[in-house]
């Protein structure tokens, strides 16, 4: 993060702030990821959701940092990790950032916990590195037609505003709270889960120069996460499937998911939306907690 850079908020107790940098000599589109870390134990690597940053977890992290070490990332171009010009953010992209964290920090028996986007990227991820990879909770995953533009008739208008030729990048750049609480308010059951200082700090975090790019990026990398899918029975590590009761996708995508992932355990949270993390961080931590 340059001096010039927003920082952080909002801090977790317990955790502290690292950065991975690219070695010389590599891809000039790898840019630095920054990840929190947290905890002692075996490791457990969470990915977040379209449009958010490792503070997603800032409730979940306190729960099951006495049983994990806990990495937080942020996804490549996402929170405060940085935005390369020209860099790609489809699903294998943001697989490559990763599988960076767990092969440059050579982390082993790993538990990738992922929610919406992350979910994906979690079955993804342990699909290329089974050496490395110990199990996956994914939650909501993001693999569905209309992705986030399903939450309300606003999200559809602004996503589809965002996506837009011509006026697209324009509209990108406009992101005001009150819209920004709406739409993500409609990924919950529980509305008061959005707190307003986590709210203000993904608004700081779009005012990072370059941002509005990425978050066009990612609601255009939909189509790479669908076929994502494609890798799912690759997946050797144990899984747990986790779905909000109210989670955007329907019924018929949970059940082709557990088609393909016919050994995972499966558990539906009553009343939940898309972001059980931010709203029911518990049922996930008695999760994990439970197989520590």
């Amino acid at each position: 993060m340059s001096d010039r850079e927003p920082r952080p908020t909002i801090h977790i107790p317990g955790t502290t702030s690292h950065t991975i940098t690219p070695r010389t000599g590599r891809h000039s589109r790898e840019g630095t990821l920054r990840y929190l870390k947290a905890g002692t134990g075996a490791p457990l690597v969470l990915l977040h959701t379209v449009r958010t940053q490792a503070e997603h977890y800032r409730r979940l992290i306190p729960l099951i940092a006495g049983h994990y070490t806990v990495y937080a990332l942020d996804l490549p171009g996402m929170g405060y990790s940085e935005i390369v010009p020209g860099a790609s953010y489809d699903e294998p992209a943001m697989r490559a950032g990763v599988k960076r964290l767990l092969t440059e920090l050579d982390l082993h028996d790993v538990t990738l916990v992922g929610e919406s986007m992350g979910a994906v990227l979690a079955l993804t991820t342990a699909a290329d590195l089974p050496e490395r990879v110990r199990r996956v909770v994914a939650d909501n995953t993001y693999d569905f037609r209309g992705g986030i533009a399903r939450s309300s008739l606003l999200a559809r208008v602004v996503v589809s505003g965002v996506l837009a030729p011509g006026m697209g990048p324009v509209i990108a750049t406009q992101e005001p709270k009150p819209v920004l609480r709406r739409i993500l308010q409609g990924g919950l059951g529980d509305k008061s889960a959005l707190r307003d200082d986590y709210l203000d700090e993904l608004l700081q975090v779009g005012g990072r120069p370059g941002y509005p790019t990425v978050a066009r990026a990612v609601y255009q990398a939909l189509p790479s996460l669908i076929a994502a899918r494609s890798r799912y029975s690759e997946v050797k590590a144990p899984v747990h499937l986790v779905y909000g009761e109210k989670d955007w996708s329907r019924h018929s995508d949970r059940e082709a998911n557990k088609r393909l992932l016919p050994a995972a355990d499966f558990t539906q949270v009553p009343g939940a939306g898309h972001f059980i993390a931010l709203e029911r961080p518990d049922v996930l931590a008695d999760l994990l907690n439970a197989v520590a």
